[in-house]
């Protein structure tokens, strides 16, 4: 068997539960390890790993943690009933949007980057 557990790192523990919170809904259900919160919004959970600005992701690179907005080819897509009252609640919490598409035919979608430069995308659900 194979469970996948999505973990984000933030520079603020804090900040990153109360944008993750105010943003989609997600509830702090527990914080088993100092600088480490479990969220969880109904059958979705993700962790927030508390990780310093400039610090370094293994001890086998140079390369450091950086949260301005960055680029990633891993990235979270939030499928919602209501495209713009979640880009309204996401950009209230400290989202950024980037782009918006919205073609006839297709279901829209925005591009976003959270305050932590982690890139999202938004995708309205498809009517029913």
């Amino acid at each position: 068997m194979i469970s996948l557990e999505i973990c984000i790192d933030v520079p603020d523990l804090e900040r990153g539960v109360r944008f993750f919170g105010e943003a989609f809904g997600f509830s702090k259900v527990s914080e088993p390890y100092p600088g480490v919160a479990v969220l969880e919004v109904g059958e979705t959970a993700i962790t927030l790993l508390e990780k310093g600005e400039q610090s370094r992701p293994s001890p086998h690179t140079t390369d450091v943690r950086r949260y301005g907005r960055h680029w990633t080819p891993v990235h979270l897509d939030f499928h919602v009933d209501d495209l713009q009252a979640a880009i309204d609640r996401a950009v209230k919490a400290g989202a950024t949007v980037e782009q918006v598409f919205d073609e006839p035919g297709h279901s829209a979608i925005a591009v976003c980057a959270d305050p932590f430069g982690h890139g999202f995308c938004l995708l309205a659900n498809a009517p029913t």
